[in-house]
């Protein structure tokens, strides 16, 4: 008996040993592994950011709208100077309850002119034959409209004027759009700036 309970002491003591030297040994290794690291390295999202040799100019999106971008292929065909904004708050083109386009105004201080915008509705012009569009800007000054723009039977979604001097006129943004079949245009008009 007393040599079978010495056997199993000298197991237990064993499994302790063993389970020292083994949490040891993990313990110098990980000692040892921070050792091998250089003390002035760098790593990933450490330490100041090293400025980039050439600066990176912001480029501004050509990209068409419902804002209006004065930046946009259309914008620039149209002459619409690149510091254009929209003043006043713009008019819906409605068909009964249906919104199908917007109409804006923009005005630009560099240029000093004004500008007729268009935007037709996506929800629309994704199911519409091709339709006619019409943009320019009203004078209420001279009841007359400035810098007018017509396009039949067209699919395209943004419609800019070319520049309306009016910058000294009472103006808004006007626009009709009239969908295929129909015998007459919806239109709207951006609210009255002066």
């Amino acid at each position: 008996m007393r040599s079978t309970g010495s056997t199993g002491s000298t197991r237990s003591t064993r499994s302790t040993r063993s389970t020292r030297f083994s949490k040891g040994a993990l313990a110098a290794a990980a000692t040892s592994a921070l050792v091998l690291l250089p003390a002035g390295a760098a790593y990933a999202g450490s330490g100041p950011a090293t400025p980039p040799s050439h600066p990176q100019k912001l480029t501004r999106s050509t990209a068409p709208s419902p804002e209006g971008n004065p930046a946009s292929r259309a914008a620039r065909a149209a002459g619409v100077c690149d510091d254009a904004v929209p003043i006043g708050t713009r008019g819906l083109i409605k068909r009964g309850s249906e919104t199908i386009a917007s109409v804006k105004q923009f005005y630009s201080k560099k240029c000093n002119e004004n500008y007729g915008y268009v935007w037709v509705w996506e929800s629309f012009r994704k199911t519409a034959a091709p339709y006619d569009i019409t943009t320019g800007v009203y004078s209420y000054s001279d009841d007359s409209v400035h810098a007018a723009k017509a396009w039949k039977s067209t699919k395209q979604q943004e419609f800019w004027t070319d520049g309306a001097n009016t910058v000294d006129h009472c103006t808004s943004g006007v626009g009709s759009l009239r969908p295929a079949g129909a015998p007459q245009s919806y239109q709207a008009y951006s609210q009255k700036r002066c």
